[in-house]
């Protein structure tokens, strides 16, 4: 078959995708998600009387371990068939990609498996993150001084 019939057959069943619609989910449901972070956030600092920066971690605690539990029973991933960037973004998605690999690997053993590829997606995250906070914290330092 030509690369050109082939190309016109796939693109002729291809799905459509509607970028007006998911940008608005993704918006609605990422806001979604920043009002329940503010809500675990104002509720760690009641319940438990401590400031709401001590607070925070615990709400980040709290929506990585949701992630988390989302994603071993199978929810996250048809959430975010619908959800899109809304909830991979947030911390959510983190604790999706490092449980995803888990659950892949689990197989091949604790260390080989599990601890050698958990790191394989949110790895490079991770590396550019830091990395970006580095050079952006020196740049920074050099333009506004200590």
């Amino acid at each position: 078959m030509e690369k050109n019939k082939y190309k016109q057959i796939v693109k002729k069943y291809t799905p459509k995708e509607n970028r007006l619609f998911n940008g608005i989910i993704a918006f609605l449901v990422g806001g979604l998600m920043g009002v329940i972070g503010q809500l675990l956030l104002e509720m760690y600092a009641y319940f438990l009387d401590i400031p709401t920066t001590e607070a925070g971690t615990f709400m980040i605690i709290t929506l990585i371990a949701i992630g988390a539990l989302f994603t071993c029973f199978g929810f996250f991933d048809k959430m975010v068939n619908f959800c899109k960037a809304g909830l991979l973004i947030p911390i959510t998605g983190f604790a999706h990609a490092m449980m995803s690999a888990a659950l892949e690997y689990k197989r091949e053993g604790l260390v080989t498996g599990i601890g050698a590829n958990m790191f394989k997606l949110a790895g490079t995250v991770i590396i550019f993150g830091v990395a970006s906070a580095y050079v952006f914290g020196l740049i920074r330092l050099i333009i506004f001084g200590g």
